[in-house]
């Protein structure tokens, strides 16, 4: 054996494998696809959100006089209402037609003509009818000798005290959206850089490096270095598109808790490394197995799919309901900690406690993993040809 210390020799080792795959084109231009991928659907959901409560709405004839009336009404539904004045219904109807504006609206107040393309949100609809409703009962009041200012101020006073048990989270759905963003990376993250580990202990073990290398090296610092280094380009990486991701969104205003998002991309990194670590064991134990990387996929299928699962059976819960029992226990544990638990975190319904447990469970299964997969290398990848039985390296 070398005498090179143990930190000294990992630390070659994670250096190798970190400068050796950041300066490859697949790191630089999958990093760069995936940016544009979130910008390009950062500006989709800017423009969506900009468009969604937002209506343009023709007014002709009688119904220009309705503009104010209309804009207020609909912003009482948190409808947004924008009016332009028309002259020819038949020109305005074309407009509807080809999206221009959303809604023309005609005809006297108390009896109103409204065109739409193909229909009219309920929000507006009410405003309309509202509006519809109030003609006719300002007409009937005047009819009667009652001012309809004095009985609609007499009607605004009223009103009901609503007590609030809990505070609303007006932000509930901008957390939701953070919340499953973060568990997209991490489970992204964690299934490429977990293979990406796989490849590389098959990839020596078959071309007979490892030998090499063990030749100055014990096994347990060879799989600790290669696990640093490619957790480290996964870090690196999930920093760059998280960083640039939260700027982006604070940018086109699609986020708005800045504090929220940057939050969650810190503790979403705190259980990257978590993840990582107890995955990129399990798949370099789980390669050091086989020989060729064609048998390569025969063993990471069981792991990968518990993050398939993981992923899969997390957001659903998560979008239904992320505060019940399974959703709960499944973040609690190990296998799936790494991914629900920082998206329950982001969406503020994980209290401290159940976070600390996470923390301390994936802790424990970290230390167990390494040490189990740790002898499993050791024994199994110097092991070549045919495919290595578990239970033979765990003897």
């Amino acid at each position: 054996m070398s005498s090179l210390t143990p930190g000294r020799a990992v630390f070659l080792v994670a250096r190798r494998e970190f400068l050796g795959k950041v300066r490859t084109k697949s790191f630089l231009w999958g990093t760069l696809v995936i940016v544009a991928v979130m910008a390009g659907y950062v500006l989709l959901q800017a423009l969506l959100f900009d468009d969604a409560g937002r209506d343009r709405v023709a007014l002709g004839g009688q119904a220009t006089a309705l503009a104010e009336p209309l804009k207020q009404t609909a912003a009482s539904f948190g409808r947004e209402v924008e009016t332009v004045d028309v002259t020819d219904p038949a020109a305005a109807e074309e407009q509807v037609r080809s999206g221009d504006v959303d809604v023309l609206v005609t005809g006297a107040p108390d009896a109103l003509r409204v065109v739409v393309k193909e229909g009219l949100s309920d929000e507006l609809r009410n405003a309309i009818d509202l509006i519809v409703k109030q003609q006719v009962l300002d007409a009937q009041l005047a009819e009667a000798g009652v001012d309809p200012a004095v009985l609609a101020g007499n009607v605004a006073r009223a009103g009901v005290d609503v007590v609030t048990l809990e505070p609303a989270d007006d932000r509930k759905g901008e957390r939701l959206a953070i919340g499953l963003v973060i568990a997209a990376l991490l489970y992204y993250s964690l299934l490429v850089y977990g293979t990406m580990v796989a490849q590389g202990v098959v990839e020596e073990k078959s071309s007979r490096v490892v030998e090499i290398l063990l030749a100055t090296l014990r096994p347990w610092q060879l799989l600790l270095g290669k696990v640093v280094g490619l957790g480290l380009v996964g870090l690196l990486q999930l920093l760059l598109i998280g960083g640039i991701g939260l700027v982006l969104s604070a940018v086109s205003g699609v986020v708005d808790v800045a504090g929220v998002a940057g939050g969650a991309l810190a503790t979403g990194l705190l259980w990257y490394l978590l993840g990582f670590f107890l995955y990129a064991t399990v798949f370099a134990a789980a390669a050091s197995l086989v020989s060729r990387q064609e048998e390569l996929q025969s063993v990471l299928t069981p792991i990968s799919m518990s993050i398939v699962v993981a992923f899969v059976v997390g957001i659903n819960l998560m979008i239904s309901d992320p505060t019940g029992a399974t959703v709960t226990v499944l973040s609690l544990l190990p296998p799936f900690a790494p991914i629900l638990m920082p998206g329950r975190m982001a969406m503020g319904v994980a209290p401290a406690w159940q976070v600390l447990l996470a923390v301390v469970l994936a802790l424990a299964a970290v230390a167990l993993i390494t040490w189990l997969g740790g002898k499993v290398y050791s024994n199994a990848v110097l092991r070549t040809g045919a495919r290595v039985r578990l239970r033979e390296v765990l003897r």
